[in-house]
């Protein structure tokens, strides 16, 4: 391994030993103090510029940057969050163990790899002169609730930007959105003994269950060609007071995966046709719906300038020709997209994400690292 190989894996082994849990996730969880507070001083430690945006809350993001912002320069974003999730019942996942090609620990794959390959590629583009103002964006809260990159979209301006989530190496240009849903089902209470006095609640939730499964085989019939579907699917389900009481409540949360064709309107017009149709199958049926959060979907023309500078900069540095896909997951790239500039998914390999055994691939991480330069280094000459 050579001399950038081996400051690639030191830096991500450094990130995994810092706890990140969100506390929004993880009661114990430490939030990103500490791990921001290092990536400052790396930076400075390396030559590069870091500012702190912290709301005074305790979850800060760091934006670091190759240089004092040049007029003359385009400007490449690079993002990855800081913040992971509980370890579970993970075994020490704070040491960073090294077997063959894989370093295990929380955070690893998702995704403090991909943070130490934007962070080597953004001091590396400050040494070699590249004439590029790279900006990475350390952001907080991803896992939640992305309160890190809403806070600091305003401070960003860039001609392109990656995302550098686990992509195994392939160009992620879409992903879906969601809208998640309260449906308040309503009755009314009585004796258990006395039905014909109340109206259960949670009786009449069957119908809007089966209604769900309707919605969802029929979103199955129309698939975008590298999302697939639309997808719908009850997640959390609440009600009753007691054994002996006719229920005269039924909370559903309800979870809509979004196309880039979808907006939140069109899940709202859809839920409020399905609530009808159960009203009108059943005169007791009666429900209220609120949308409680919605994040929008990505889609990047497989053929934008980006995608190909990223296909180019891969061939360059491994055999072949990266595939171009559409990711399962949503990530902070569709707030960026949302505020016009052009931004792919591109990030290392592994397994575990939120699961009780992590790992990330050293050779993509170092790899990703060189395709990242590179694609600076092409965005110089365009």
């Amino acid at each position: 391994m050579d001399t950038l190989g081996n400051e690639v894996t030191r830096l991500l082994q450094d990130l995994v030993r810092i706890p990140s849990v969100n506390p929004s996730l993880a009661p114990d969880g430490n939030g990103e103090s500490a791990i921001a507070a290092h990536l400052s001083q790396w930076a400075v430690d390396q030559g590069l510029s870091a500012d702190i945006i912290d709301d005074k809350d305790g979850r800060p993001s760091v934006l670091l940057r190759s240089g004092p912002p040049h007029a003359g320069f385009p400007t490449l974003l690079l993002c990855g969050h800081l913040d992971t999730v509980g370890f579970g019942a993970m075994a020490d996942p704070l040491e960073p163990r090294i077997e063959g090609d894989c370093l295990y620990g929380r955070g690893a794959y998702d995704m403090k790899a991909g943070l130490a390959a934007a962070l080597i590629a953004c001091r590396e583009v400050a040494r070699q002169g590249i004439g590029v103002n790279v900006v990475v964006a350390a952001v907080a809260d991803e896992e939640h609730g992305s309160l890190g990159i809403q806070r600091i979209l305003g401070r960003l301006e860039a001609d392109a930007a990656i995302v550098t989530e686990p992509t195994e190496m392939a160009i992620g240009v879409a992903h879906r959105g969601f809208v998640w849903t309260e449906i308040e089902v309503k009755g009314v209470a009585a004796h258990g003994s006395r039905p014909h006095l109340g109206v259960d609640a949670i009786a009449r939730t069957g119908a809007l269950l089966t209604g769900l499964e309707r919605l969802n085989a029929s979103l199955a019939t129309r698939a975008h060609p590298l999302l697939g579907p639309s997808i719908v699917h009850a997640s959390l389900i609440q009600g009753g007071q007691e054994a002996s009481t006719i229920p005269e409540r039924c909370l559903v949360t309800i979870e809509h995966r979004t196309l880039p064709s979808q907006s939140v309107e069109d899940v709202e017009d859809g839920i409020r046709r399905l609530l009808k149709e159960c009203s009108e199958a059943d005169g007791q049926f009666v429900a209220e719906a609120r949308t409680t959060m919605c994040r929008p979907p990505l889609e990047t023309s497989v053929d934008h300038p980006l995608v190909t500078a990223l296909a180019g900069a891969y061939t360059g540095v491994r055999s072949g020709s990266p595939d171009v896909v559409g990711m399962s997951y949503w990530a902070d790239s569709a707030f960026i997209a949302s505020r016009g500039i052009p931004t792919v998914l591109f990030g290392p390999g592994g397994e575990g994400a939120h699961a009780d055994v992590e790992w990330a691939s050293i050779t993509d991480t170092i790899d990703c690292t060189r395709i990242l330069i590179e694609v600076a280094r092409s965005m110089e000459h365009s």
